[in-house]
This record gives structure tokens, C-alpha cells and sequence, in this order.
């Protein structure tokens, strides 16, 4: 009963973040709106307990959820044999491209964020 009020207050969140997006014009999807949305709401135990369950009940039966996607590949594979390099290519260069960004941030944030001790060029300049 508790997974079923955390699934209620998960609608809930993503159905508020859609009518904002939609009825403010906001460039974000619905979801995204709305989980940005849950994450101040998660401090309140009302709203903490029953979405851990419900989040428990889903990761334990995540596998479940890649049935579709693999019934999909099944259905269009002949796409994926024609354009399976680079589909491949293509996620091999976002996923690098989005590593890049993160790294590049993390260093911009870190070398411009104040009292931040800067890491050690190599072992030995380490003190035990």
C-alpha cells in the first residue's frame, strides 16, 4: 500500500511538472519539472517513506522494464543491421562528448571555486 502512495505522489510531481512546462512554455520536459519538483518535497517524511518503497518496488523489478526495448530492437533489426555502426558511433561519440563537458566543468568549477586545495601534480608530493 505504501509503493502505491509513493507511485500517487510520483504522478503527482510529473503531472504538476507537466502542466508548468506546457503552461508556462518552459523548454524542459514534464519529468524533469517535476522530479526537480520532488527533490525539496523528499525532505517531508510524507512524501520520503512511501516513494523509497515505491522506488525499491521498481529497481526490483527493473528488468522487466528492458522488455520493450529488446522486443523494439527484435522488430527493427532490420534498421539496426543497416544502421548499427553508426547508431554505435553515435552513442560512443555522445558519451565521450557528454564525459568532456563533465570534465571540463568539474575543472572550471574547480579551479575558480576559492580555498579549494588543488590536488598533488604526483605521489611524492604527498605528505604521510
Amino acid at each position: 500500500m505504501n509503493a502505491l502512495r509513493g507511485m500517487m505522489w510520483l504522478l503527482i510531481f510529473q503531472s504538476a511538472g507537466e502542466l508548468l512546462g506546457r503552461g508556462l512554455a518552459l523548454p524542459l520536459p514534464g519529468p524533469v519539472i517535476g522530479m526537480v519538483l520532488l527533490l525539496p518535497a523528499l525532505r517531508w517524511p510524507a512524501v520520503q517513506e512511501p516513494v523509497s518503497a515505491c522506488a525499491d518496488f521498481l529497481l526490483s523489478h527493473l528488468s522487466l522494464l528492458f522488455v520493450p526495448v529488446g522486443v523494439g530492437v527484435m522488430t527493427h533489426l532490420s534498421l539496426v543491421s543497416q544502421y548499427g555502426i553508426r547508431m554505435l558511433a553515435v552513442v560512443v561519440l555522445s558519451t565521450l562528448a557528454g564525459l568532456v563537458v563533465t570534465v571540463l566543468t568539474m575543472h572550471l568549477l574547480r579551479d575558480n571555486h576559492p580555498g579549494t586545495p588543488a590536488a598533488p601534480a604526483s605521489a611524492k608530493d604527498v605528505d604521510v
